[in-house]
């Protein structure tokens, strides 16, 4: 099967193979428009969220006085309210074939949820302008990564997921840079950068809906499922039995339960080394810095060498970054080489997944195969920020660190076994 692609004026390209076939003739690398243009609109978007993401463990803990328990739970918030609608959003793409659309109300909801920022004071506020602005990240990312692999080569798939990360991640560590000079011009300057977030918003808003061609997706060639069960519930079962895509998402969900947030990681260090707290966005540079530096090798590599194999191992650079972390050393290159290596975890593991699950997923179920897998990933990291808020809070930041480190030594070569077959899984046209 093979999913057509619509240009600017509705003619039809070229169509496209729907997945990774290992007996094509591997053609020159070529970054196609769409992609370079999803990348420039994450890129916007991720300065706004980043720069406000990167104060916000202190901002809370901090500013507002609350509890490491509430940061955890806004946190698990922060890392998994998206799962709320990724399948729903995703299905909604297949079903329409215009998954720009669905990812547009998205970027759009994160928008609105910005101005909230510039009103909230308290924890319930927060928890609902977070909770807002994850639901708006749910919904467009499945939609969003659709479109970056009907315009991918598919042979370059994971290379091409690497270059809209490499570019989103510019974005990310522009944030918190920018975080960095509006509070150390400013003390307590959270308002001036809650307006200069809204903005970077609203130009990622512009560009996705002026800039991104409509790219059309495949539909379901069978008949539309019996919506009195739940288009959700349909799917998940159906994706639940597709070769390899059921083992994704029991090893990603496993994984996932044993990767807390950054914002943990980032105060477990600051409460070892005691540094000033001016300098708390800078962490967040350094690991997005890491990130786009090594997205697009870690692309090609998980393309020649097996995307199973990389995934995995980016959570054996996590665990030496939590072992790291919580280790006795304090200055800059213990803290330096945390940064790397949870730079290199996100390069490992973000893109890749979702170009995993594109090539475990047949073609007509393909954002839904995304939202899926990136489903599962969501919900186990939320209850794995939640769960170590009260670990920080009952055995200390370190200790609560290496007990982590420990369980994910475990489910490593777990998750390795259970996608061992992974390679030998594809879809051909």
């Amino acid at each position: 099967m093979y999913i057509s692609v619509s240009d600017r004026n509705g003619g039809k390209k070229d169509a496209l193979p729907a997945t990774n076939d290992p007996t094509a003739s591997r053609r020159a690398f070529r970054l196609s428009p769409v992609i370079l243009w999803l990348g420039v609109v994450s890129m916007f978007t991720d300065v706004s969220s980043e720069s406000v993401s990167a104060v916000l463990p202190l901002y809370i803990t901090g500013f507002l006085g609350l509890s490491a328990i509430a940061f955890g739970i806004l946190d698990g918030i922060n890392q998994g309210a998206s799962a709320i609608v990724r399948i729903a959003a995703g299905w909604a793409a297949d079903r329409s074939g215009h998954p720009k659309r669905i990812a547009l109300a998205g970027y759009g909801l994160s928008m609105v949820a910005r101005i909230g920022f510039l009103f909230a004071g308290g924890f319930w506020s927060l928890t609902a302008i977070v909770t807002g602005d994850r639901i708006g990240k749910g919904i467009r990312t499945a939609p969003r990564d659709a479109l970056i692999t009907v315009s991918a080569q598919p042979e370059y798939l994971a290379r091409h997921f690497g270059v809209h990360r490499m570019l989103d991640n510019i974005g990310a560590a522009t944030g918190p840079l920018l975080a960095f000079f509006i509070l150390m011009l400013i003390p307590n300057g959270y308002g001036t950068l809650f307006v200069v977030s809204l903005a970077f918003a609203v130009i990622g808003v512009a560009a996705l809906a002026l800039l991104v061609p409509n790219v059309k997706t495949g539909t379901p060639a069978g008949p539309v499922p019996d919506r009195r069960s739940g288009p959700v519930f349909v799917f998940r079962l159906s994706l639940l039995r597709e070769p390899g895509l059921g083992r994704l998402l029991i090893a990603s969900g496993l994984l996932g339960l044993l990767t807390v947030g950054d914002g943990f990681i980032y105060l477990v260090l600051q409460n070892r080394d005691s540094f000033a707290v001016q300098w708390f966005p800078l962490l967040y540079v350094g690991t997005n810095v890491v990130f786009l530096a090594l997205a697009i090798p870690l692309g090609k590599l998980a393309d020649r060498w097996g995307k199973a194999k990389v995934f995995v191992a980016g959570h054996v650079a996590l665990l030496l970054c939590y072992l790291l972390a919580a280790a006795p050393l304090g200055g800059f290159g213990p803290t330096l080489a945390c940064l790397v290596l949870l730079g290199a975890f996100y390069a490992a593991t973000d893109g890749v997944l979702a170009a995993l699950a594109s090539q475990l997923t047949p073609p007509e179920k393909l954002a839904t195969g995304i939202g899926a897998a990136q489903t599962v990933v969501a919900l186990s990291r939320m209850a794995a920020s939640a769960g170590f808020g009260v670990l920080w809070f009952t055995l200390g930041p370190s200790t609560a660190m290496v007990v982590v480190g420990g369980c994910l030594a475990a489910a490593v070569p777990a998750a390795l076994l259970i996608l061992r077959a992974e390679t030998r899984q594809r879809h051909t046209a």
